[in-house]
């Protein structure tokens, strides 16, 4: 399959957030805005026993009314691994290119995202290093060549695990 960066994957996966908790949050908090907004700016009626003033009331409405939900509806994390390359990319935020060669092993792991992150997303622990998860417990826990350790989430961790640790041997 032709990748539109120009090199051809070897591998690709696509997760996102599925936990019905999250969706949850979010939509209490979009429609907290909305409320909001609808009383003092549509009803005129001052929210609490001290109101923001209008122009908060259509910034909150903005951020966590439409800009919240829109944000989690895009979030995405693509892992696609290339001929020399691993790539990590949590849309509409980052990208993150892993040479294979900086990599000195990887394997299939399951873990705690709450205990061992504190949660999903782009996350960093001091002892664990940088993860990159949507849902789950299962990924790929990567030792770079200086120290760090990266984890990515994945639903397909072994088949991910055995394509990195194949394409490291063929590209040295």
């Amino acid at each position: 399959m032709a990748s539109s960066e120009g090199s051809a994957a070897v591998f690709v996966e696509e997760q996102k957030f599925t936990q019905k908790w999250i969706w949850l949050l979010v939509g209490l908090i979009a429609i907290f805005a909305w409320v909001a907004f609808v009383e003092q700016i549509i009803l005129g009626t001052p929210v609490g026993t001290h109101p923001a003033p209008d122009i908060i009331v259509w910034i909150l409405l903005a951020l966590f009314g439409v800009g919240l939900p829109w944000l989690f509806l895009k979030l995405k994390l693509v892992t696609r691994l290339e001929a020399d390359r691993l790539v990590i990319r949590f849309r509409p935020l980052i990208i993150r290119a892993i040479p294979l060669a900086d990599i000195t092993s990887c394997e299939a792991v399951t873990y705690r995202p709450l205990r061992d992150f504190g949660g999903w997303g782009i996350r960093f622990s001091p002892k664990l290093g940088r993860a990159y998860n949507a849902s789950g417990n299962k990924g790929v826990q990567l030792v770079l060549k200086d120290g760090k350790r990266v984890l990515i989430g994945s639903q397909k961790a072994r088949p991910l695990a055995e394509a990195i640790n194949k394409n490291r041997r063929v590209s040295r």
